[in-house]
């Protein structure tokens, strides 16, 4: 069994339960010729996602990666979340995890884009 647990989360199957019945009013919309279906089960796609990114950021999504088998369950929130999950896109976007990179940078650390040379020249 894998240790990765991708996607049993609250924040998961919410997210694929609105998206499911989005996609089913845009095939609907298809099907009937409906551009008002068509947009409006778009719409429900993209409310999909905006639920599923308030969840994570609430803690009912949880990072990707290898976790404790006691957090496996769906019904486990994640502590971690108020403070984001270092490399998850959807935390960056909400503008957590970001201060280790602002201490880093006010420390005057170079990172190794900034001390590799652009060109022979330089």
């Amino acid at each position: 069994m894998s240790l990765y647990d991708e996607g049993h989360t609250v924040a998961g199957w919410t997210g694929f339960g609105i998206a499911t019945a989005g996609s089913g009013v845009v095939g609907l919309g298809l099907c009937a010729a409906s551009l008002p279906l068509v947009v409006g089960g778009l719409a429900v796609v993209a409310v999909s996602v905006l639920v599923t990114w308030v969840l994570h950021l609430t803690g009912w999504g949880k990072p990707p990666g290898v976790r404790p088998r006691g957090q496996w369950g769906m019904r486990v929130r994640d502590a971690q979340a108020r403070g984001g999950h270092p490399g998850c896109v959807s935390c960056r976007l909400a503008g957590r995890g970001r201060r280790a990179v602002v201490v880093a940078a006010a420390a005057g650390r170079s990172t190794a884009a900034e001390s590799t040379p652009l060109s022979p020249v330089e």
